[in-house]
This record gives structure tokens, C-alpha cells and sequence, in this order.
């Protein structure tokens, strides 16, 4: 009998798993892509770049920006969809160099998800905290990575804002958004002390309570934050990662600001001349008047003069704050036109190595109408333009084919009628899959669970989702929600939260702004299902919290 252990002693030693990669490898390799006439299941992913000029090293209090949002798919493909729309990576900041082997971030956004249970054609938004080399990741207020038995993020996130409700599976925007800008970004708030010790161990907690701020159509300004604790304890068991997590560091300024595109379905044939062919999903970008489109739009960075200082010494006794950005603590970036893209089409089988871009600088040009924006200009004779009720979008080329300049490969763009008819590529079509109706979300019931004691005030009540989906959530003092009970905050700790909260409750409305508004296109709304009103008696220190999400019984449908 074949032994691993014996014969491939070199195997052994890296495990079958390896062994596994590596027959993977050498059958994609030597054995042909395709037989002329085989069509296989391909797919298009890579990344959109963005250029922008440096931001200088003292704006590290955090981000905003806008960003376009819009369904990129005429129909969802299934769950193995996952791309985002574009925004950032904002990383910790870190004198010299950063702590070898760390990735920590927070690195949400607009997109769509392959754990999200209640898909639309529009995309939602999460917060998408990766605590210390992906040992927890946190997606907003009861939503994360683990269960409930061994939560790792699930409750990373506490809520902040009594006026809007976050869904486990993400923040609903208004079905059939296309185009509108999304604001968003991440300021730390004073709202905790940093502490010496962590669960008793001798490893510091810092004062980052890094706040998701919006400025949409419908809701504006602070809604949740990442506890501190969410990034420190992974410092327990790695005691040399104290002190350099985003509880206690600064934001780095300068980030990459891209599209990860992770898949796009396709299919790919070779014909009986050799010829290569692909045709990838309908993939629309959203456009304005003038045929072209932005996607970004006032990347900001921050320093503490913005917003921290001046809630710091309102906190200690000082004077109210209005919570408007001050614009002596933001840098607003500027643009170039040197972006570009990755994105290339292959097989599923195709090693990395062996997969090809397409030639995006074909039909797409990067476009900076003003230093502030960002966007695409279009090769009209290669993307198809389609005005609907909700705004108008381009058609990006769905036919490539395989060229080769004599210096290297490509997919180039063809015509329709320049793919040969038996190939099938024409009749083929990307819809919706049917697929099995999702799990809800749920959370715990045990009496003595954090959602039950001291528990709620109020519920249960619900929202009814533009996704098809039916949130249940109840109102909890903001001291009391489970994410606050277990980020080893003591009773004194939590009351002097809850104290300053209230504060922010009773002067921070949801109807006016806070990061600067856009000079440019318009904003989108969220759903409105997700705005909600605290009841009599609990409108100041109190916060909706979802306790399940499940697929909507009285017939409401996906729109």
C-alpha cells in the first residue's frame, strides 16, 4: 500500500494537504485547458487601482470617503459572488516599519459577500474588523465570525446610534440604488480609557474606539464602534502584539483605495482552430448625464483636531459639541489619472501564474474631473449604454478573446458576431440560481446569556427588509447591550460610558452633518425599514439591537 510517510518522506513532512495542491497543480498544468468545443465554467476577478497623492504622516485619527454604489450584476449569480465595490484598507499606523507577520485592519464596504444570507442586486454594507492575523472578524453588532459558543467578533461591534437598526446581515441600501454616493468612514471617540491590563493579564487596552460615521440620504452620523477589546485581546496569547493594534495605534494615512473584484461567472471555449473565447455575466458601471462615471469621490484624511479633541474636552466638562467635522484636522486627497486593473478571465483550473488580463485600457479611461473625484470615461463602440427609472449605466464588453501581441497574452474585446456561432455563447445566460432558502441568524436564549440579563427594555419589534428578509430587535440600555458585557469593561467602566453616550444621544441628530458633504453626484438612502424610533420614555442612552434575521413570511419579495 501506498504510504506518504515512507515513499515521499519530503510530503510528509509538509503534510497530504500539500501533496493535495500539489497534484491540483500539475493536472491543471500538464493536462489541457479545454478540448476544442469544450466549454468550461470560467470566471473574472482581480482589482480596480486607484491613484492618489500622499497624505502627509499627522493625519492618523481615521478616513472618509464617497463611493458610488450600484448593482454590478444585472442578476445575482449565487453564493459564490463576492466583490466589493470600492473603498480602503485603513491599517494601523506604526513608526519604522510595522510588526512582521501582523494583518490587522478594517477593510469593510460595499459589496456582496459569500456568507451573506439574504442577497439583492444591491449591495449592502458591513463593518468588516479583522482582529490580529484573522483570529476574529467583526461585521457589525452581533454579527462576526464563530458562534455563539465561541464567538470570535461577534461582539466586536456596540451600537451607538438610537435611530438606525443594523441588520446582522449588513446595512440594506435602498433597492435599486445606482449610482448615488455612499459616505462613510472611521473616527475614534473618547469613549472609554485605555487600561494597563486585559481579562486580568498584564497586557494594555488602548482608547480607540474607532466609530463608523455615514452621511447618506436618510441617516447621518455616528452609528456603532469596534470596542477596543476586540482588537487587544488577541494580545493575550501573543503578548509582543501589545500596544500595536488599532486599540492603541493610530491610523496609517495613506491606503490603497481599490475595487477587489474576488468573482465574476463566465464560461470559456476553445474552437477546433484553436481560437480562445470567453464571455463573462453582464457587468454594468453606473453613469451620469455626460456618459461618465464616478466611483470615488473627497477621500479625507483625519487628525485629531477633527473630531477628538474637542468631544475629549467636552467630556471633562467642556463645551458642547456640534459632532461637524472641523475642517482645520481633515486633508482631502487629490487624485491622478494613472489607476488601472488586474482583472482577468480564466478557467477555474488555471494555475495563478497562467491567468490572463484583459485589456481593460480598451474600452475604460481613467477620468479626475476635479482633484476630488474619480471615475471612468468610456470607449463608446465597447460598452452598451441602458437608461432605466433609476439612472443610467453602462454594459461593460461581455465577449473576449485570447490575442497575443507576440510579447504576451491578453483577452481582447470582440464583437458578438466575431465569436464563432457554435460555440453556443449567445444563448447562454447568467440568471439568478435557485438555492436553498437560508438559515436566520439568531442569538443566544439561555436566561443568563448577555441578551438576556439584564436584557432588553423593550421588544420585541420589527423591520421588514427591502432583501425579503424580517429583523426582530429590542431596545437595550446602551451600557446593558451584549457587546459592552463582554469587552471586559467593569460596571464603573460601562456607567461612565452610558454617561457620555447620553450626552452625544441628546445633541446628535440624525438629520444633519457631519463629515463634509459632496460637491459632487447625490446621495443614496439606506433602506428605511432601518430607521427606527426609540419608544416614549427610552429616547436618550438606549440603542436597537437585532437579535435574529430570517426570510420575511408575509410574502414581502426582493425588489
Amino acid at each position: 500500500m501506498f504510504d506518504v510517510r515512507e515513499d515521499y518522506p519530503i510530503l510528509a513532512e509538509n503534510g497530504l494537504r500539500r501533496m493535495h495542491r500539489l497534484l491540483l497543480f500539475i493536472l491543471a498544468t500538464v493536462l489541457p485547458s479545454a478540448a476544442p468545443g469544450e466549454t468550461q465554467k470560467a470566471e473574472m476577478a482581480g482589482y480596480l487601482l486607484v491613484a492618489t497623492e500622499k497624505v502627509p504622516d499627522e493625519f492618523n485619527a481615521g478616513f472618509s470617503l464617497y463611493t458610488a454604489a450600484w448593482p454590478l450584476l444585472q442578476q445575482y449569480p449565487g453564493h459564490r459572488f463576492q466583490t466589493g465595490l470600492f473603498g480602503t484598507w485603513m491599517h494601523a499606523q506604526h513608526e519604522g516599519k510595522p510588526p512582521p507577520n501582523l494583518y490587522s485592519d478594517i477593510e469593510g464596504g460595499l459589496g456582496w459577500w459569500r456568507d451573506t444570507r439574504f442577497p439583492t442586486e444591491a449591495p449592502k454594507f458591513i463593518m468588516g474588523g479583522v482582529a490580529a492575523n484573522f483570529s476574529a472578524i467583526a461585521n457589525g453588532p452581533a454579527h462576526g465570525w464563530g458562534t455563539w459558543e465561541k464567538p470570535r467578533g461577534l461582539y466586536g461591534v456596540a451600537q451607538l446610534s438610537p435611530w438606525l437598526l443594523f441588520p446582522m446581515d449588513g446595512l440594506n441600501l435602498k433597492q435599486g440604488t445606482c449610482g448615488d454616493l455612499f459616505g462613510y468612514g472611521y473616527l475614534p471617540l473618547p469613549l472609554t480609557k485605555a487600561k494597563a491590563t486585559t481579562d486580568g493579564k498584564p497586557v494594555p487596552t488602548g482608547d480607540n474606539c474607532w466609530t463608523l460615521f455615514l452621511s447618506t440620504k436618510n441617516f447621518k452620523g455616528p452609528v456603532g464602534f469596534f470596542t477596543p477589546y476586540f482588537w487587544s485581546q488577541p494580545a493575550e496569547l501573543q503578548p509582543e502584539l501589545a500596544g500595536q493594534l488599532l486599540d492603541s495605534r493610530p491610523a496609517r494615512p495613506n491606503k490603497s483605495f481599490q475595487m477587489e473584484t474576488q468573482y465574476l461567472p463566465g464560461t470559456l471555449t476553445t474552437n477546433e482552430h484553436g481560437g480562445t473565447y470567453a464571455r463573462v455575466a453582464p457587468t454594468s458601471f453606473p453613469v451620469g448625464p455626460d456618459g461618465n462615471t464616478v466611483v470615488l469621490h473627497r477621500l479625507t484624511a483625519y487628525t485629531k483636531q477633527a473630531l477628538w479633541d474637542a468631544v475629549n474636552a467636552w467630556f471633562t466638562g467642556g463645551p458642547e459639541v456640534s459632532g461637524a467635522i472641523n475642517p482645520a484636522g481633515a486633508h482631502v486627497q487629490s487624485f491622478r489619472t494613472n489607476g488601472g486593473s488586474t482583472w482577468k478571465i480564466y478557467a477555474e483550473t488555471t494555475p495563478k501564474e497562467k491567468r490572463v488580463t484583459l485589456a481593460w485600457n480598451s474600452f475604460a479611461t481613467p477620468m479626475v474631473p476635479d482633484p476630488t473625484t474619480y471615475g471612468y470615461h468610456w470607449n463608446e463602440p465597447f460598452v452598451k449604454r441602458v437608461s432605466e427609472a433609476n439612472g443610467s449605466r453602462v454594459v461593460l464588453p461581455e465577449y473576449f478573446q485570447l490575442q497575443n501581441n507576440g510579447k504576451k497574452e491578453q483577452w481582447g474585446v470582440v464583437k458578438p458576431a466575431e465569436v464563432p456561432a457554435n460555440l453556443g455563447f449567445a444563448k447562454l445566460k447568467f440568471d439568478r440560481p435557485k438555492e436553498e432558502a437560508p438559515e436566520a441568524y439568531d442569538t443566544p436564549e439561555a436566561p443568563e446569556s448577555s441578551f438576556k440579563k439584564p436584557g432588553p427594555v423593550a421588544g420585541p419589534f420589527k423591520a421588514h427588509l427591502g432583501d425579503g428578509s424580517v429583523v426582530t430587535y429590542y431596545w437595550y440600555r446602551f451600557a446593558d447591550q451584549p457587546a459592552l458585557l463582554n469587552a471586559d469593561l467593569t460596571r464603573e467602566e460601562r456607567e461612565q460610558m452610558q454617561a457620555k453616550v447620553e450626552k452625544l444621544h441628546r445633541r446628535w441628530t440624525k438629520d444633519r452633518d457631519y463629515l463634509a458633504p459632496p460637491t459632487a453626484g447625490k446621495l443614496a438612502a439606506l433602506d428605511p425599514a432601518q430607521l427606527v424610533t426609540p419608544p416614549k420614555g427610552f429616547e436618550i442612552g438606549y440603542v436597537p439591537i437585532a437579535t435574529r434575521q430570517e426570510l420575511d413570511a408575509t410574502g414581502s419579495t426582493r425588489k
